[in-house]
Formats: structure tokens, sequence, C-alpha cells
């Protein structure tokens, strides 16, 4: 394929924007070439600014569970645009998206909405942090909770891919506060709260990590935090902003039924626009201002545009209850195919899915954590995607990134990806 016109684009940018992206992952840093720009996208594909079509496996990284320019969403936001982009004042939007969330997802009964998964992150941990009068919080090395300082301490995704995974700007004092643990180890964990008594505020966890490629938690490990949050005082904070209304209809929390104390969201729950949301019991919740000493604010928090995109993809995903399962079939019957053609032309690898998240790893050994993704092939990825990309595919330009597959892939589709890596993988 030719991409001529996004080579110019990006020369374009790189004199305006820092790297020529708004987000470094999009850089193409990790596996070489130029990022591609896109002019549209319908459904199952993208389109670019050379013509090409493209079958995306990104999917607007994960809120495109209903495929590109989903209609109802669309419809939303333009009928609500014509009345008004912004206000900055309360709207039965708010109340109708937040009442419809709540219903959906367990354990929660007020939820506050924000601008993206980092601002909900961020508050989730302040909020932890003024309820229990604690300082401390434990991350996972390899999960990312977006760019606040708290969460830059070997965070993944665009940190490891971009190389700073500690990066100049956080402080050592917010450092300190910020204790590193080891995915799908629980030892390390009790250890880390043994060694810091009463002083930790929050456990934040991907509860299934999507930032060092899709890594499901082993069998108990959830189960484990939940005891050790609940025997120490220690609130514990499930980051769903991937896995929120996508791997089930309440995320996480029904699909392993584990009781988080605060879930963070984004992605999905802003049907593509730009929201996030954390949410909790009444008891906790009522610590934020205006009703308690916890102050979090935003501007364009719960802007009419956001809510009518997320309250229209939520109601879709309510009102058909199949999804998850139609996603579920579709991610194994791709992940069974993969597994067979790199198996048949000797590629070594190993692939993990949960749901409609799928990684393929270049990797001899099971991928459990951060420190085994890490030792994926990253060349053998460069050639993949790469070979992909010409192929008509595109998948994240980053080994550290799940799939995510959309209801809008077609079996064709499906089979169309299984026959381009079976005929890259020959080329390795």
């Amino acid at each position: 394929m030719i991409y001529q016109r996004s080579s110019q684009l990006f020369a374009e940018a790189e004199k305006v924007i820092p790297g020529g992206v708004n987000s470094p992952v999009r850089a193409f840093k990790a596996v070489g070439g130029t990022p591609i720009f896109v002019k549209s996208a319908k459904g199952a594909y993208l389109y670019d600014e050379d013509g090409n079509r493209l079958i995306d496996y990104i999917n607007s990284w994960g809120p495109m569970i209903l495929g590109h320019a989903f209609s109802p969403v669309v419809e939303a936001v333009i009928e609500k645009a014509k009345l008004g982009t912004s206000f900055g004042m309360p709207t039965e939007l708010e109340t109708q998206i937040a009442a419809l969330a709540v219903s959906m997802v367990p354990n929660i009964d007020k939820i506050r909405f924000v601008n993206s998964g980092t601002e909900a992150c961020m508050s989730a941990v302040r909020l932890a942090r003024g309820f229990t009068k604690k300082d401390k919080i434990i991350k996972f090395a390899g999960c990312y909770h977006g760019h606040s300082d708290s969460f830059l301490i070997q965070a993944g995704s665009g940190a490891i891919t971009f190389g700073t995974p500690n990066s100049p700007g956080v402080t050592e004092g917010t450092a300190k506060d910020t204790l590193l643990a080891k995915y799908n180890d629980l030892d390390n964990v009790a250890s880390l709260i043994a060694a810091n008594e009463n002083e930790i505020a929050a456990i934040i966890v991907e509860p299934v990590a999507g930032n060092m490629g899709c890594v499901p938690p082993n069998k108990g490990f959830l189960e484990g935090l939940r005891q050790l949050c609940s025997d120490n005082g220690i609130l514990l904070i499930f980051d769903e902003v991937m896995t929120g209304f996508r791997l089930a209809r309440g995320g996480v929390q029904e699909l392993f039924n584990i009781k988080a104390d605060i879930v963070c969201f984004g992605k999905v729950i802003g049907g593509g626009l730009p929201v996030g949301a954390f949410a909790a019991s009444n008891e906790i919740m009522n610590y934020l201002a205006p009703l308690g000493p916890v102050y979090q604010a935003g501007t364009l928090s719960g802007n009419p545009l956001a809510m009518a995109a997320g309250l229209a993809m939520l109601q879709a995903l309510d009102s058909d209850r199949a999804i998850f399962k139609r996603l579920e079939e579709k991610t194994a019957y791709l992940a069974a195919g993969i597994d067979t053609v790199l198996k048949a032309n000797n590629i070594t690898f190993t692939i993990n899915r949960i749901g409609s998240m799928v990684s393929v790893h270049f990797a001899a050994e099971a991928v459990v954590d951060f420190q085994s993704a890490a030792k994926g092939d990253n060349e053998t990825f460069k050639k993949f995607f790469h070979g992909l990309l010409n192929e008509g595919v595109y998948i994240a330009p980053s080994a550290y990134e799940t799939w995510f597959i959309t209801d809008a892939l077609t079996y064709e589709d499906l089979d169309f990806t299984i026959q381009a890596i079976d005929k890259v993988s020959k080329t390795f």
C-alpha cells in the first residue's frame, strides 16, 4: 500500500506539534515508519488519507465496541449539537446516563463524569486518599492509569513504548508515595503492605491489564487483592477504562463477581467522545465536593455532546444482552485462527485473550506480568505490524497494547485477517 499523503501530513505536523502527534504511541517510534493519517471510518474499517481501507483492531483504543460511526451515537451527537455544544451548567442528560451506568454496574451508587480516563484515575486516587486519610498507593508495573504524576512509575503502554517509564517532571516527593508491585503476584503485594503498615490508601489495578498487551489476572489474584484490601483498611480501585462496559455489561466486577471500592471508566462510556468517570458507594462518593472535603471539578465535565454519545452507546449495550457473547465468540475465532497459522509457520508466540480483548506476544513463555511481556521479540513484532499494515490490517503500533474486537467485524473480516497473518508470518 502507498502512504504518500500520510507521510506528507506527518512532515507538516512535525513542524507545529511535538513529534508530529498529540499522543506519543501514535508516532510509530516503536515500529518505525510513518504514522497513518485517518480521513474517515465506518463499521470495522478505517479509510486513510491515501484512500486505503484498513480493518481496524484498535477501534480508537477500545470505545468503538459497536463499530465506527455507529448511527445511534452519531445521530444523538448531531441532534444535541444543534441545541448547543457546552453550557457549564447541569443538564438532564447527565442524570440519565448516570442512572443507567449505576443500574448496569454492580456495587456503585453514584458516579461522577470527567473528561478522560487519566482524570478519572487521578480523581479516584485523590478521593481514596481523602477518604482513608492515608497517602501511599500501590500500582502494578506495566499497568497504565494515565499520565498523572502518581502513575508514571513504570507505567505501561505509551510510556514503555516511548522509552520513558519514569518520566522527567515527576517529583521524588510524588514518586515516594507510589509503591510498585508485580502484577499477578499476591505475595509481592502483601510484602509491600506489611512494609508500609497503615500508610496505604489504595491499590489501583487494571483488573485485566491492557497496557502491556492483554494480560488477564491469574486465578485468585483479584480475589486476593480484595481480601488484602479488606483486611488492611485499603480501598481497591479497579481501572476499568478499557474493560468497563466491554468485557461484560457490568465490567470486570460482574465478570469475576468481585467488588471494588472505586471503579474508573472511560473509552466505551463516551461512545467515542472524550469521557471518563469514577464511581463508588454513597459513603465514598459523598466525600466529594460539594458534599465533602475532597475537591474535584471540571468545566466541561458532563458536557452535552459527550453525554449524548455515551448515553446512546450504553443504551445500545444495555438493550442487546447478547453482544458480549458475540464479541467473545468472534475473539475466540480470531485467536484460534492466529494460533493455527503461527504454529504452522513455526513462529514462537503466545496468545492472551479474554472477552473481546486479545494480544499476540512473540514470547516463548506465558505472559502474566510486565517482566514476561518485556521478553517478547520486538523485532518480530515490527515485521508483523508492517506486514499486516501492507495487507490492509491495522493493529496497535506497539507490542504493549491489546487488540480490541468490535461487533462490526464480520467473520469474513476475521478470515481475511487470519490469512494476512499466515502470509506475513511466512516472511519471518
